[in-house]
């Protein structure tokens, strides 16, 4: 008896485990199990996307390869990724203008610049802005601070 009751306890702490993680609020086995299923299915969407964005990066590789950036969307803000094998000295600034042109707050960051350069940043909207953006405009507007920082270092050389 006590080890059918420890393996139903330990199934249910399993099963609110993985409803923790998916961040699934059913409540029975079954829906715990179907909001998982469609989570992992989500991954392997977000997965694929980044394979693809990885692919197209490598593909236009050229003797000045740009930096890579994906945008994902957060409950409250965007997580902005930018990866450049090289360092890019005042690529940082650059972003950052466009995060302030965009009315995002940079809510935590963390960046690497020595022989790569390497920005993690959360960004939250600003409160007082009228019209919420989305992902892909965070993204294009991050892509065109890069393009104008590799357009002027391109001029400084």
């Amino acid at each position: 008896m006590v080890s059918r009751e420890h393996k139903r306890a330990a199934l249910h702490e399993k099963l609110q485990l993985l409803r923790s993680i998916t961040n699934s609020h059913a409540l029975n086995k079954t829906s715990i199990i179907v909001d998982a299923s469609k989570y992992i299915e989500e991954l392997k969407e977000k997965v694929e996307r980044l394979n693809q964005d990885i692919a197209a990066a490598q593909s236009s590789n050229d003797q000045n390869p740009l930096p890579m950036v994906t945008v994902e969307t957060l409950e409250k803000g965007f997580l902005i990724n930018v990866f450049s094998e090289k360092s890019c000295p005042g690529l940082l600034v650059s972003i950052l203008e466009a995060f302030e042109e965009l009315g995002l707050n940079v809510l935590e960051a963390r960046v690497s610049c020595t022989e790569s350069f390497r920005l993690q940043a959360v960004g939250g909207e600003n409160e007082e802005q009228s019209e919420s953006i989305d992902a892909q405009v965070v993204k294009q507007a991050v892509l065109q601070a890069i393009k104008n920082w590799s357009q002027n270092s391109d001029q400084q050389e």
